[in-house]
C-alpha cells in the first residue's frame, strides 16, 4: 500500500475515535442535565451505542491488514503474486532469518531527488510492478531481477535506491559490498544468505548494495577462497527467485568494468542505469531544492553556472558549508560571500572538488564537442565516454571507427587551441588496447604505434576542415552541457 493510502486509513481511525469520545462527553454532560427528561431504555440505548462505535473504531485499527486485504486495498492483491511470494518465504530457513539484518522504511521519494528525470523515468517502471503486479503478472511479464546503478562517487545512487523504495513503500534493506567481504571462509557468504532470506520474507521489498564491486570483482587465477565463495553465493540468490518473487536488487557501483562478466549476464543485473553528474538544469533544481526555505541573496543562475563538474552530494556539501560560515559570523542572511568561502573550502581542503573555471570549462566542451561531432551521437560535458560500435563480429573499419571517437576529443583540442591538455587518459588507454588487439588479437594490422598516427592525422585533417563546426557545438555545450542529435 502506498504511504498515502496509510495516512488516509490512520487518519479515518483517529477522526472516528475522537467523533466517538466528543459525542460520548456530550451525552453523558446532556443526561446530568436533563436526565429526567429521557424515557425508558433511550439512556442505556445510547450509552450502549457509544460504547459499539468505541470498539469498532479500535477493532478496526487492530484488524486493519484483513479490512485492507478484504477490499483489496492491499498491493498483495494477485493471486499468483501472492503465491510466489508465499513459496519463497516457505523456502527460507530459520537458520537464516537469525540475523541482525533490518530492514528499514524509505520516507525519501521522487519529490526529494532533484534532476534525473530520465533515471525517474526507468525506475518508475520497477515501483509500479512492486505497486501494481497484477498488470505485469497478467501479461506474463517478469521485471528485471537486478538494477545496477553506474556513475562516479555523490551523484546519488543510494538516495535513488532509497526513493524507488519510498515510492514502492516497501522493506528496504541496504548493505555495503564491503560488509560482505570477511577474515573467516564462508562467513561472507552466509551474510549474502541471511539478507536474501530476510528479503523474502518481508516480501515485496528492495535489496540494495552499495559498492558491489567490494565483493563481486572479477574472479582471477588468484586464489581467494572468502571473496569467490561470497561472489558464488551472491550469484546463487539471485538466482534463487523469479522476477515476480516481489524482490528486486538494486546495486551501485563506480567501477563497472571490474565486475564479473557472471554478475552482469541477462538473469541478474539485466537492467543498466548511468548516473552521470547532474547537468546545468539539474544542478539548478538541486540547488533550489537545497536553498528552498532558506534566506538567502544567492543569484542561483550565476551559482549554476559557477558550479560545473559538482556532483549532488557536492553540491549538498557547498551549501552545508556556506550556511555554517553564515551561522559563524552571526548573519541572518545567507548571500554570495559564503558561498566564495565554502567554494574555497572544497578546492583546497580536505573536502576537494575540482572547480572549473571558465577557461577550463571552454576546453573541456571543446573536447566533448569533438567527440560528439564524430560520434554524432549525445554527448554531456561530464560524460567518461561515448557511444561505441558494438557488433558480434566487429569489422575492421568499426574497430578504427571507436578508436577515433576515443581519440576525437584530444585531438579536436589539439587542432582548436593549438596546444595539448591532459583531460582524459582513459579515452587514450582506451583506444590503445582497441588498437593493440587490431594488431594482436585480430591481426588486422602491423603496428599499434602506425594505427593510432594515421587516425590521429585523418582527425587532425578533418577537424581543420571544419573548425567552425566545433566552434558551434562549443557553444551549444557551454549553453546547455550537453549536446544532443538533434543539434546536428
Amino acid at each position: 500500500m502506498s504511504q498515502d493510502s496509510n495516512k488516509k486509513l490512520d487518519k479515518n481511525f483517529k477522526l472516528m475515535a475522537m467523533s466517538a469520545v466528543v459525542l460520548l462527553i456530550l451525552f453523558v454532560y446532556t443526561i446530568y442535565k436533563s436526565g429526567i427528561h429521557i424515557q425508558g431504555n433511550s439512556y442505556y440505548l445510547g450509552m450502549v451505542f457509544l460504547f459499539a462505535l468505541l470498539f469498532l473504531a479500535f477493532f478496526l485499527k487492530i484488524k486493519q491488514d484483513k479490512v485492507r486485504a478484504f477490499f483489496k486495498l492491499d498491493k498483495k492483491q494477485t493471486t499468483a503474486f501472492n503465491e510466489e511470494l508465499i513459496k519463497s518465504r516457505a523456502n527460507v530457513s530459520n537458520e537464516d532469518l537469525n540475523s541482525n539484518i533490518q530492514a528499514v522504511t524509505s520516507n525519501v521519494t521522487f519529490k526529494d531527488v532533484a534532476g534525473i528525470t530520465e533515471i525517474k523515468e526507468e525506475l518508475e517502471e520497477v515501483v509500479d510492478f512492486l505497486n501494481n503486479p497484477k498488470k505485469y503478472l497478467e501479461y506474463g511479464v517478469k521485471l528485471p531481477k537486478g538494477v545496477l546503478l553506474v556513475g562516479p562517487p555523490g551523484v546519488g545512487k543510494t538516495l535513488i535506491a532509497r526513493a524507488v523504495a519510498g515510492e514502492a513503500d516497501v522493506p528496504f534493506f541496504y548493505q555495503s559490498g564491503a560488509s560482505f567481504v570477511q577474515i573467516y571462509v564462508g562467513m561472507g557468504a552466509k551474510k549474502v544468505r541471511e539478507l536474501f532470506a530476510k528479503a523474502k520474507q518481508s516480501a515485496p521489498a528492495i535489496i540494495f548494495i552499495d559498492e558491489i564491486d567490494a565483493v563481486g570483482k572479477a574472479r582471477s587465477g588468484k586464489s581467494n577462497d572468502e571473496r569467490e565463495s561470497t561472489l558464488n553465493e551472491l550469484l546463487t540468490q539471485m538466482d534463487g527467485f523469479d522476477g515476480d518473487s516481489g524482490v528486486i536488487v538494486i546495486a551501485a557501483t563506480n567501477k563497472i568494468e571490474v565486475l564479473d562478466d557472471a554478475l552482469l549476464r541477462a538473469g541478474r543485473f539485466d537492467r543498466r542505469v548511468h548516473v552521470g553528474l547532474p547537468n546545468i538544469n539539474d544542478r539548478k533544481k538541486i540547488l533550489e531544492l537545497y536553498l528552498n526555505n532558506k534566506n538567502h541573496e544567492i543569484n542561483i543562475d550565476r551559482l549554476v553556472q559557477e558550479t560545473a563538474g559538482f556532483s549532488s552530494a557536492a553540491l549538498a556539501t557547498l551549501i552545508n558549508e556556506a550556511l555554517l560560515n553564515m551561522i559563524k559570523n552571526n548573519k541572518r542572511i545567507l548571500n554570495n560571500s559564503d558561498i566564495q568561502i565554502a567554494k574555497n573550502k572544497l578546492e583546497f581542503g580536505k573536502k576537494q572538488v575540482k572547480i572549473l573555471d571558465e577557461k577550463q570549462k571552454e576546453i573541456l566542451a571543446i573536447y566533448q564537442a569533438s567527440k560528439a561531432f564524430i560520434s554524432k551521437t549525445k554527448v554531456a560535458l561530464f560524460d567518461e565516454g561515448v557511444q561505441k560500435l558494438s557488433s558480434t563480429y566487429p569489422s575492421y573499419n568499426e574497430l578504427c571507427e571507436n578508436i577515433r571517437r576515443d581519440l576525437a576529443g584530444f585531438v579536436g583540442v589539439e587542432v582548436v587551441k593549438n596546444e595539448k591538455y591532459a583531460i582524459n587518459p582513459e579515452d587514450l588507454e582506451k583506444a590503445s588496447k582497441t588498437a593493440t588487439d587490431v594488431v594482436n588479437k585480430y591481426k588486422m594490422a602491423s603496428s599499434v604505434d602506425e594505427l593510432l598516427s594515421n587516425i590521429k592525422n585523418d582527425l587532425r585533417t578533418e577537424f581543420l576542415q571544419n573548425t567552425n563546426e566545433i566552434y558551434r557545438l562549443r557553444d551549444i555545450m557551454l549553453r546547455n552541457e550537453v549536446i544532443t542529435k538533434n543539434d546536428f
